[in-house]
């Protein structure tokens, strides 16, 4: 299956979302999109998986590493929206203990905009 990926402005954050399966085919490219987020100065990113239905080992590796990848350059990754088939493989693989996971994309932004200090108005 194909994935299709948008990156948009978020609260505080880029948000990136992603429809389809992420697995060996189509982790690269998650992968990549991230990276030049990175590379351009994006620092917190909230990947939207609501629209993920499965998600393979290499596209869990690849997501840690894209986290570690933020942290080194002072940065965050997060997860949203993540349908209960993905978030039992993150939780059974303890990725779910490295990366956040939240329920959805509001809820991820509103985390980020509190331990950023910012506040609404």
């Amino acid at each position: 299956m194909e994935l299709l990926l948008s990156a948009r402005p978020g609260q505080s954050c880029t948000v990136v979302e992603a429809r389809g399966d992420l697995d060996m085919a189509t982790a690269p490219q998650l992968r990549d999109n991230l990276q030049q987020l990175i590379d351009s100065g994006d620092r917190q990113v909230v990947v939207d998986l609501a629209g993920v239905g499965f998600i393979d080992s290499s596209a869990l590796g690849m997501l840690v590493v894209m986290f570690k990848s933020l942290s080194e350059v002072g940065g965050r990754l997060s997860l949203a929206g993540v349908q209960p088939g993905v978030r039992r493989v993150l939780s059974i693989t303890s990725v779910d203990r490295v990366i956040d996971i939240y329920d959805d994309v509001h809820a991820a932004e509103a985390d980020i905009t509190t331990s950023n200090g910012i506040t609404g108005g």
